[in-house]
């Protein structure tokens, strides 16, 4: 026996079948965390990079000093932070909504960079051709920049969506309850780790590879809406 496995099939297939609901609800619990995380990164990521373009030194240092102090700082080290540290001052939150909040603290500094090198890689000419034609900022951003950013900032925040559903497991550290966690406390309770890790591997694969189809799919339509991708 091998970390609980054995050669009786039909053993483990009852196994395997009896912890897949367990494993579905984990699943569950990983697809919200990923999905309002990757909400607020993708949200705050963008605020951090308008911040960071505006010209005054005022606003654009301190906010740099804010992104690289998030994207220095281990994500383990801030889950802690939030869910051990804050209620001393008052503020306690659910474990799940901290490690949701705290994954997108954490990749809103990766998102911003993505923002950031986006938003720079349009020809400096497009920005000047707006000034000449009298656009305000945000008709600039709005109908000049972003457009023709978007084709090079999909795919970068597509890897940092995988990178998030990869990094849930780490809330377990808190108590969230999401696929690894799962899987570990049935390997605790029954001793037999191979087939609970094992399938946790699996759906975390089929989740990571829904993802990629999920931005390609992204990537075929954004032609369709108008933006043109390079």
């Amino acid at each position: 026996m091998l970390y609980g496995f054995s050669w009786d099939l039909s053993s483990q297939g009852a196994f395997a079948l009896s912890i897949v609901p367990m494993l579905l609800i984990a699943m569950e619990v990983t697809i919200k965390a990923t999905v309002f995380g990757f909400l607020i990164a993708m949200t705050l990521g963008l605020v951090f990079a308008l911040l960071r373009a505006v010209p005054l030194r005022i606003v654009s240092w301190p906010t740099m000093i804010v992104v690289e102090f998030i994207r220095d700082t281990p994500l383990l080290i801030q889950l802690y932070f939030l869910y051990y540290i804050l209620p001393n001052y008052g503020i306690t939150l659910p474990a799940l909504e901290t490690g949701v909040i705290t994954l997108g603290i954490q990749y809103s500094a990766y998102t911003s960079e993505v923002y950031r090198a986006g938003l720079e890689a349009v020809p400096r000419g497009q920005r000047e051709a707006a000034r000449a034609l009298n656009l305000g900022a945000l008709r600039t951003y709005r109908d000049v920049l972003v457009p023709q950013a978007i084709p090079r900032i999909v795919p970068a925040l597509a890897n940092y969506l995988v990178a998030i559903i990869k990094d849930t497991p780490i809330l377990s550290a808190i108590t969230v309850m999401e696929m690894l966690g799962v899987g570990k406390i049935i390997g605790d309770r029954t001793f037999r780790y191979m087939i609970p890790l094992t399938m946790v591997g699996i759906l975390f694969l089929i989740l990571t590879i829904l993802a990629a189809w999920g931005v390609r799919m992204l990537e075929r339509r954004l032609p369709r809406a108008g933006v043109v991708l390079k």
